[in-house]
């Protein structure tokens, strides 16, 4: 299944003109960075997608906090669906649930993202939310020191630190996600099985086989069965 083109900014959300500032960069896209920039390149260069078990049980849990609607839980105000971007970064999405507890110096907005699943050994759901905290500095002026990550399968939050380890990689992901995409360049593959096995477009990326494009992969093999399936 094919994605929608990658969103852009307009004229007037964009700070300059060249291709390279308006391309907005989707706060999911940080994931797949930090995860396997091959494929974030798959989904978002070459705008291939393919579910899995993970993936649908991702995305049904997400239907849930995806409507934006706003009410007051023990005194905390609780924002579900609500959009944010970061001009300086060129990041813009929908977070989750954004928290806003009450202090001395007014409401201090505290992302929370639902993830499937359980905590992970890599990164990549901690720089998502990490971007996140970026965009809603940004908005508010106010420094968010944390969020938090709630998985399903546990039913519990991860409280996540913003350090500055953290925030580098999360910026960094973003650099380096965007010059994959301007370049309209996919990386080879490499073959990681702890990876690879839970990735949704493994059929896609043929990890084994090559760093070849998946799309032209795919376009090729449906090609050669469509020409077996013709008759002579």
């Amino acid at each position: 299944m094919r994605l929608p083109s990658t969103v852009t900014a307009s004229p007037r959300e964009s700070s300059s003109s060249s291709a390279d500032d308006d391309f907005v960069i989707p706060l999911s896209a940080i994931q797949h960075a930090i995860y396997c920039l091959r494929q974030a390149a798959l989904i978002h260069v070459e705008r291939l997608w393919e579910e899995n078990r993970f993936t649908a049980e991702g995305r049904v849990q997400h239907e849930a906090v995806d409507r934006q609607e706003e009410r007051f839980l023990r005194g905390v105000r609780r924002v579900t669906g609500m959009p944010i971007a970061c001009r300086r970064l060129g990041l813009a999405g929908v977070a989750d649930v954004v928290e806003f507890h009450g202090g001395p110096e007014g409401e201090a907005p505290y992302p929370v993202e639902f993830k499937r699943g359980k905590p992970k050994r890599h990164r990549a759901d901690e720089a998502q939310l990490c971007a996140q905290a970026l965009c809603l500095e940004e908005m508010t002026g106010k420094p968010i020191p944390e969020g938090a990550l709630y998985y399903q399968l546990t039913r519990r939050r991860v409280v996540v630190p913003f350090d500055e380890t953290l925030r580098a990689m999360t910026e960094r992901a973003a650099s380096e996600f965007r010059s994959l995409v301007v370049a309209g360049r996919t990386p080879p593959a490499v073959y990681d099985k702890r990876k690879c096995a839970a990735c949704s477009l493994l059929d896609l990326c043929q990890p084994k086989l090559s760093g070849r494009s998946a799309l032209k992969w795919r376009d090729r093999a449906l090609d050669e069965m469509l020409e077996s399936e013709t008759p002579g």
